[in-house]
């Protein structure tokens, strides 16, 4: 399990199904980030992440490169990087495409009321 406040990168797919797993059985809000290195929006994106889950304790955070597992990439219809996926209890609640500073905080406060 992480420290409170981190962004976890999953670098397996099994690894990727147990943290999926645990973040559907909490009744946390996961927002997952799928990205890639060679992304230069993912590469700005990134540190704000991260400060995003230092303030946001109580939600998880995880982190997936796209080249690396291309098959959850695949499952999850991922078609543009960075894109944001917010679940919570094994349910999508939005999706965001974009590195969108502004509205990733907003959209985490919205869906950790729910």
């Amino acid at each position: 399990m992480a420290e409170e406040g981190a962004v976890i990168a999953c670098h397996t797919e099994a690894d990727w199904r147990q943290q999926l797993q645990l973040a559907n059985e909490s009744n946390k809000l996961a927002v997952i980030d799928f990205t890639a290195s060679w992304c230069g929006p993912c590469r700005v994106i990134a540190p704000f992440f991260v400060e995003l889950a230092k303030r946001f304790t109580d939600v998880i955070f995880l982190k997936v490169d796209i080249d690396e597992l291309k098959v959850v990439a695949q499952e999850w219809a991922i078609e543009a990087m960075p894109t944001f996926i917010f679940l919570k209890k094994g349910t999508i609640l939005d999706k965001m495409v974009g590195a969108r500073k502004d509205d990733l905080p907003k959209k985490i406060q919205e869906y950790m009321a729910k």
